[in-house]
């Protein structure tokens, strides 16, 4: 019987330890390569990352008011599991709905981008040094920025670096998300993350 309690604790231990592990275990993603830009785009991209007003979403009627509610309800129910602080799910959400629109761009890409690149860590890092919920390379900060690379684990400063690089990407190749994609994790012409991207975007479409 005592050997038998042990064992079930060791068990138990092991398995602790194995969670434990994985939740510690760094990003996946794929990594920005430095690239020979513009001044024009570096200038533009430091004037985008550079206003640090926090999000505040304005709206022209009632209605669009009403759906960004709507949106903002039904997001915070997908997202609890994987972000269980309701304060912390709501500011992430609506800084992923302010940024995402700054950019251009769908909040649900920017969603299930997150879900791929980090699963919605936000001291996330890859292996190749990609950080935060978005896995921004710190090159990026000296490139752009004020090369204070710790500022990648601030929320909305890695949201409004990378939503501000991937609308960048979509820019250099014309509006082709495919390649954007594939710039964005440094695998340009590899269908794999695209496709990831792609998948998880839907997960996170609007239903109204």
């Amino acid at each position: 019987m005592i050997l038998q309690h042990a064992s079930r604790a060791a068990g138990a231990l092991a398995l602790a330890a194995c969670l434990a592990a994985l939740a510690c275990a760094p990003a996946q993603a794929g990594n920005q390569k430095e690239e020979a830009l513009a001044d024009s785009v570096r200038l533009a991209l430091s004037r985008a990352i550079r206003d640090e007003r926090p999000p505040q979403p304005r709206f022209s009627s009632q209605p669009q008011q009403q759906q960004y509610q709507q949106w903002l309800a039904q997001m915070s129910q997908r997202l609890q599991r994987k972000v269980p602080d309701a304060q912390s799910r709501t500011e992430l959400l609506e800084t992923i709905w302010y940024e995402s629109r700054r950019a251009g761009l769908e909040p649900a890409l920017v969603l299930g981008l997150i879900q791929v690149e980090s699963a919605y860590r936000k001291y996330a890092v890859s292996l190749a040094g990609a950080r935060g919920y978005m896995q921004v390379m710190p090159f990026w900060t000296g490139v752009i920025g004020d090369h204070d690379r710790s500022k990648l684990f601030h929320m909305q400063t890695n949201l409004r670096y990378g939503c501000a690089i991937l609308r960048m990407y979509l820019d250099m190749e014309k509006g082709d998300l495919f390649l954007a994609l594939g710039r964005y994790n440094g695998s340009r012409g590899r269908a794999d993350y695209p496709n990831a991207v792609r998948a998880a975007w839907k997960q996170w479409e609007f239903k109204q």
